[in-house]
């Protein structure tokens, strides 16, 4: 077991398999050292656990739990696209984070740390990362929170 999926697994994060595509796209894509995911929802089981808008149906505390599953759906995006192999990680370069969300609602930042945070204790510094987090009206399948990572890896 490598270090990142011992890491994980103190953290009790299993990563699922990958969710397939509701387009014409890839999850994730390798571009020389670096890796790019599509944008992940917060799939569980194949299900969205919670839909809606964040502020009015969905609270912010929710919201950043949702930003966490994301990630982890993230994290098994770029897993697929390394033979499985997280350790080949150099650094988390940048995270952004969509949050739908109601009329007024400015918590995005706040939404996007459960994603923050959890890269941190999976990578320790090499988690420290650039971040967008962005407030739109509406996401796919009414999904509240979408998260896409960018990682620089090693062969």
């Amino acid at each position: 077991m490598g270090r990142v999926a011992e890491r994980l697994a103190q953290l009790s994060v299993t990563l699922p398999d990958v969710a397939a595509p509701v387009g014409a796209y890839v999850p994730a894509l390798r571009d020389g050292d670096h890796v790019l995911t599509s944008g992940q929802l917060p799939f569980v089981g194949g299900e969205l656990p919670v839909t809606g808008l964040v502020g009015a149906e969905v609270s912010a505390e929710e919201a950043a739990d949702l930003a966490r599953t994301c990630t982890i759906n993230a994290l098994a995006a770029v897993a697929s696209v390394l033979e499985g192999d997280l350790d080949r990680v150099v650094q988390v370069v940048k995270v952004v984070g969509f949050v739908a969300s109601a009329p007024g609602f400015g918590g995005q930042p706040g939404v996007l740390n459960g994603a923050s945070r959890l890269l941190g204790e999976v990578f320790g510094d090499a988690g420290v990362h650039a971040r967008s987090a962005v407030g739109v009206a509406a996401l796919p399948l009414g999904a509240s929170v979408e998260v896409e990572l960018t990682v620089r890896v090693r062969d």
